[in-house]
């Protein structure tokens, strides 16, 4: 057994184009008020092949009994034991302006213990909003993309089967909550950046030239907009104008890692300060091997037996050396570090090491 630790190690660079830095404002701003609302709902799958739920579980009984009493069909819920039939909560996102009769996507996830959704139909299920007011309606075939095969003491699953979508599922029942376009708008920030926000302000003010500014940068995460007098019974024009607006975005140095995966994320430009790097591996291997302790022919003493050995190997490699000069990335140093044999881990503890010594000039978020 090796105590060394060996992982794979991917990292990706982005790299600043000049020619190409330009992005729209659509891509990282969104009109204040103008969001999705987040939906949800309680219902029942039925049509299962007995993986439904289960005796365990009560609500279901009572829900089944409910609805069949609503079609004029009187049932008693203690006698009731339907496999086919599963309690599920309905999920959906509803868009900004969505009108009556827009067609949504919704999700539905076993609520008790039913072990499959697969070949489920999701019945008639209202779907509310934190306010409790009914914006949808549910209801359709239920497609799980997993499977679950053979016996329960020889099965095999595939993905998960206890949640399914039902695409275009949903009916909008009754417009979404979203402000209209007026006179003044409110630009959000997807990332604030108080570099960027100035940048917003000065784009569209270069846009939309007059006497006054139409646009101020409030605060890292919002920019106020009002709109011109030449469209000021043409909103929806000006935002379309607006979404076009390009800017230069400003992002920090920030260096991602992911010490379960491997996975390491960097800017081209994030430097680093300079600084000598010394590593040295300690290799501990452990080995056991079974030997047979067998008696002599013919002999009446002694019985046979497995006798184990074990050995134990140190091996600790020469300190290996990454010398950085003034104005080196984190592109560079990670190349170096593969060039050596370093492993995820190890660059990472690097990394770690760079930025709590002060010599990493950027944000080190691990997660």
């Amino acid at each position: 057994m090796k105590s060394r630790l060996a992982g794979l190690m991917i990292w990706v660079c982005f790299a600043t184009d000049p020619a190409g830095a330009a992005t729209r404002l659509k891509d990282v701003t969104a009109f204040e008020g103008m969001r999705d609302n987040q939906l949800i709902g309680y219902g029942l799958v039925v049509g299962l092949a007995g993986t439904g739920d289960r005796r365990q579980s009560v609500f279901p009984a009572q829900s089944l009994t409910n609805m069949l009493q609503r079609m004029g069909v009187a049932v008693d819920p203690s006698t009731l034991t339907v496999k086919n039939t599963a309690a599920v909560i309905v999920t959906a996102t509803l868009p900004a302006f969505a009108q009556p009769g827009t067609r949504i996507d919704v999700t539905a996830a076993a609520l008790g213990d039913a072990a499959n959704l697969q070949g489920g139909l999701l019945v008639l299920t209202s779907l509310r909003s934190p306010n409790g007011q009914v914006y949808a309606v549910a209801q359709g075939a239920v497609v799980t993309g997993g499977f679950v095969a053979g016996p329960a003491g020889n099965s095999q699953t595939v993905n998960h089967p206890t949640v399914g979508r039902v695409p275009n599922g949903a009916i909008v029942e009754r417009p979404a909550p979203s402000i209209a376009p007026g006179g003044q708008m409110k630009l959000q920030m997807r990332q604030p950046d108080f570099t960027t926000a100035a940048r917003v302000a000065d784009a569209i003010n270069k846009r939309f030239p007059g006497s006054t500014p139409v646009a101020r940068a409030e605060n890292s995460a919002l920019v106020s907009v009002a709109t011109p007098a030449d469209f000021q019974n043409r909103a929806i024009e000006f935002m379309s104008e607006l979404e076009n607006v390009t800017i230069d975005v400003d992002r920090p140095a920030r260096v991602v890692v992911n010490e379960r995966t491997g996975t390491i994320v960097m800017g081209k430009d994030v430097r680093i300060s300079p600084v000598a790097i010394l590593q040295g591996n300690l290799t501990v291997e452990i080995r056991t091997t079974l030997e047979v302790s067998q008696p002599a022919p013919f002999s009446k003493l002694g019985t046979t037996e497995v006798v184990p050995q074990v050995s134990t190997q140190a091996k600790d490699e020469k300190t290996r050396n990454v010398l950085l000069k003034q104005g080196a990335t984190v592109e560079e140093l990670v190349r170096a570090l593969t060039a050596i044999g370093s492993t995820a881990r190890d660059v990472i503890a690097i990394l770690q090491s760079l930025r709590a010594a002060g010599a990493l000039e950027a944000q080190l978020e691990v997660i």
